[in-house]
């Protein structure tokens, strides 16, 4: 201590998974400025991957200790719920890397443009093209965003929210516009993944403001003692919580929050959508049940109501949408707004552990698998995507897929298997998923959210399934798109999601009691 300052105390023991993220990001950064261009892509992912397995190293003794408290003077907690959130984002991290590596199924080249700043269909992108330039600058990107996810998930105090939030936004903006094909549609999903997300960046942080007007702090616990003594100043409370929940539910893509959702995720890279759409979305919800259950708790039935309307859009209107569809990754993405709704339904039950229990199952131990179970079998989904491919590059129109189960019936059965995953049907992660989700929502008492889940459910199965009949039953067209070989990285990174969704259907049970031991949240 010194002229009254007094040094932060840093748990650096506890806080090293999100400090290797970050610091292998940064020497990422250093990679493009001083190793040669030929090089860098090796460099890089060698980088990133070694990167990624040292942070599930760690993160791995902190399951293993059960390691629980509040870092950073407070600002990061290092719970269960966290630390599990960070062991997930990890690994599909790492299947992702694969997907971004992937060279073989196109020619020699990524999936990412060779010079963002060249103009589409100019002289400088095809000379950068014959060259084989690479954005090996995906690299760093990726590990700065999985680390504000990480921090997202942990934050323990608005302001620390909030920057964790622009951490891994700015990267995500910047990877959905680097399509090496379609750049005008790749580059057009950037920008209003941009406009949109500071729009909603900007809820956030007002919501952030007058919360701390209202309780004179920034930290979730201190917002909660301030419910539990304060009285007046209700007005300021209930603007600042409906703001917050706007800016979070954003990021989940909640309806009617979601506009974003299906004209990003079908420009952008499709490696990167599958990243996006597995790993944002368990960031988002984590986040979400953080700020709400630990620092808003006290105000459950004021925020309730609006969670049960947004919940009932929100699995509608996805699960609707998607029947009229004719693009695979838009169809996905109403896919994903549809389980963004499901999810919903148990945070609206708040089946806390003491607070009423179903077969073990509380309401955090079952979005914990659910974001599980979905992550491994979005990105498989998507990584079957990028095989299925014409002269003009990935063949994502539904009609092109006619008779795919014909001409490929390895990958045909394979993606075939991920959608029956996502419509929850027996012996697959998707169905126990559901099941843990629906009997929480049902044991807090929102009996009404699983009834209409049900039904969305089945509206949902209509579209999958009609898929799966499109790739077994039509007739194979004379101009049927290729299947391409992948290479090891998307042949890896498909497997392990298809072996995930098996085991996580068949044998659920070290998952869900690995999930029961992350326990609660902390404040």
């Amino acid at each position: 201590m010194a002229d009254g300052f007094t040094a932060p105390k840093i748990e650096y023991g506890e806080l090293a998974p999100l400090l290797v993220v970050f610091g292998v990001a940064v020497a990422g950064v250093l990679v493009e400025a001083f190793v040669p261009r030929a090089l860098r892509h090796l460099v890089q992912l060698v980088l990133s991957i070694a990167g990624i397995l040292a942070a599930v190293i760690y993160t791995v003794i902190l399951i293993s200790d059960e390691t629980k408290l509040l870092g950073a003077m407070g600002a990061i907690a290092v719970d269960g719920p966290a630390v599990f959130t960070w062991l997930i984002l990890l690994v599909l991290t790492l299947i992702s890397l694969l997907l971004f590596a992937e060279r073989s199924i196109d020619g020699g080249l990524s999936a990412f443009a060779s010079q963002a700043a060249a103009v589409p269909g100019s002289e400088a992108e095809r000379e950068g093209t014959a060259a084989k330039v690479e954005h090996t600058e995906i690299f760093p990107l990726t590990l700065f965003a999985v680390g504000g996810m990480m921090l997202f998930a942990a934050s323990n105090d608005l302001l620390v929210l909030f920057v964790a939030l622009e951490v891994f936004s700015l990267p995500l903006y910047l990877l959905c516009g680097l399509a090496r094909r379609r750049r005008l549609i790749s580059q057009e999903a950037a920008m209003k993944y941009f406009l949109l997300g500071a729009f909603a960046s900007a809820f956030l942080l007002y919501g952030i403001a007058l919360l701390y007007g209202y309780a004179g702090t920034m930290s979730l616990g201190g917002i909660a003692d301030a419910l539990a003594t304060k009285t007046g100043g209700d007005a300021i409370l209930l603007a600042g919580t409906g703001l917050i929940a706007v800016g979070l539910l954003f990021k989940v893509g909640a309806v009617p929050f979601h506009s974003w959702t299906p004209d990003v995720y079908q420009g952008a890279p499709t490696p990167v959508t599958g990243f996006m759409a597995a790993c944002t979305k368990i960031a988002a919800i984590i986040g979400l049940m953080r700020v709400f259950y630990v620092a808003l708790g006290g105000t459950r039935w004021d925020w309730a109501p609006m969670f049960w309307v947004v919940a009932i859009l929100t699995m509608v209107v996805g699960s609707i949408v998607a029947i009229t569809q004719t693009d695979v990754k838009r169809m996905l993405a109403y896919s994903s707004i549809a389980h963004a709704g499901f999810l919903l339904t148990a945070f609206v039950g708040l089946a806390q552990a003491g607070s009423g229990v179903t077969r073990g199952i509380t309401s955090t131990q079952a979005v914990l698998f659910y974001l599980v179970s979905y992550g491994f079998a979005t990105i498989g989904a998507f990584a079957v995507v990028t095989l299925v491919r014409d002269a003009g590059g990935e063949a994502t129109h539904l009609s092109r897929w006619a008779g795919l189960g014909k001409k490929s019936p390895l990958l045909a059965g394979t993606f075939a298997f991920f959608l029956l995953a996502f419509a929850g049907i027996p012996l697959t992660s998707g169905f126990t998923g559901k099941w843990a989700v629906f009997t929480a929502a049902w044991t807090g008492g929102a009996w009404p959210l699983v009834v209409i889940a049900v039904l969305c459910s089945l509206i949902a199965a209509f579209f999958y399934i009609r898929v799966i009949v499109l790739m077994f039953f039509s007739d194979l067209p004379a101009d049927a798109p290729d299947v391409a070989v992948p290479g090891w990285q998307t042949g890896l990174a498909v497997g392990l999601g298809l072996v995930a969704t098996v085991l996580l259907g068949l044998v659920p049970g070290p998952v869900l009691d690995l999930a029961a031991r992350a326990g609660e949240f902390i404040r």
